[in-house]
């Protein structure tokens, strides 16, 4: 195990981002110019890792692996994409969505990519390590296991439910989530990105279907909680409608050290800035409040994790954390452990 951040170089940093969905990718994209040394910048990232959740089920992903007999590709793909240094032409591919009601309607080019090399090279981790080098991704993308998990919940009426698109409707109404096959294994390249890691996030992302999926996996917890990183967890801005109805920031980590006890958190990030009114309309009628922003005395602490409030928006008609934002505010986070954040 490695000593602590600040007993080497403080401005050289082994960051590992864990998740899924638009969330995780949408940290990446803002951590990537911090990759490489830089005489511009005071603190730069000499490693990368992104642990992407393959628990996906709906979509291009779900029908590729239903088809094929592969891991669903969609969020390693979307991370790829975020951490790619040509962000013009082969990005711009690899997002491109073919039209049509045909076989190829509604597939992303970047899942069928992703999909020939996994049968060209007969193993998904060396197509994802292979399709990043292609990209000139800036880091490394590990799926949480290569083994075909399936997300299932028991509900608190006894009610299995199973598939990740379910679960993703009956958030509160779920006792115990869990994975199937339960004896499933991580990479051993993603157990020592953790271990060398000096920072760790969790999200922001779906807490049932992006952040909780990679923590399941066997060995991935127990790493996080050995591991001596700063570990920061990133509330998401928004509940979202039937899986996190009415959960504040706490009851959302609550929830998550449910499943992984041993994990203590140094620092909970919560973004502080009121969305529009038009933006609060919209979003209110698809079910969906506004996480972190109340109007009462914020707390300083949740389940001992300091917390850090700031304006995380981007800009735009949709409620989205902003890249560079979020990220800045990570790695300062992660250069002053325990201690008051000022933003």
């Amino acid at each position: 195990m490695r000593n602590h951040l600040f007993s080497h170089d403080a401005f050289s940093l082994n960051f590992v981002a864990i998740g899924g969905g638009n969330g995780l990718s949408t940290l990446l994209s803002g951590l990537k110019r911090f990759v490489g040394p830089s005489e511009t910048e005071p603190v730069w990232l000499s490693n990368l890792s992104a642990i992407v959740a393959v628990s996906d089920d709906g979509g291009s992903s779900g029908r590729i692996r239903d088809e094929l007999q592969m891991l669903p590709p969609g969020d390693i793909r979307n991370c790829m994409v975020a951490m790619s240094e040509d962000s013009h032409l082969l990005a711009k591919l690899f997002r491109h969505r073919f039209s049509g009601s045909g076989e190829l309607g509604g597939h992303s080019f970047g899942n069928l990519f992703l999909a020939a090399m996994t049968e060209i090279t007969g193993d998904f981790a060396k197509a994802v390590k292979l399709s990043s080098e292609i990209l000139a991704s800036k880091g490394h993308i590990y799926p949480a296991t290569t083994d075909d998990v399936r997300l299932a919940a028991e509900l608190l009426d006894g009610t299995i439910v199973k598939g990740e698109t379910n679960i993703g409707k009956v958030g509160t109404k779920i006792k115990q989530l869990y994975l199937e096959p339960g004896n499933c294994k991580p990479l051993p390249e993603a157990l020592a990105a953790i271990y060398e890691a000096d920072v760790i996030t969790i999200g922001p992302g779906s807490l049932f279907t992006s952040l909780l999926p990679p923590i399941l996996v066997n060995g991935v917890a127990e790493a996080i909680a050995d591991s001596a990183a700063v570990k920061v967890f990133v509330c998401n801005l928004m509940t979202q409608p039937g899986e996190t109805d009415g959960m504040t920031s706490r009851r959302h980590l609550e929830i998550f050290r449910q499943y992984a006890p041993l994990i203590d958190f140094d620092y909970v990030l919560v973004n502080n800035r009121a969305i529009s009114d038009v933006q609060m309309q919209r979003y209110s009628e698809e079910g969906a409040n506004q996480i972190g922003v109340h109007g009462s005395i914020s707390p300083e602490t949740i389940e001992g994790a300091e917390v850090v409030y700031g304006n995380l928006l981007d800009e735009g008609e949709m409620v989205r954390h902003h890249p560079e934002k979020l990220a800045q505010v990570v790695l300062l986070c992660a250069l002053q452990p325990r201690r008051k954040v000022v933003l």
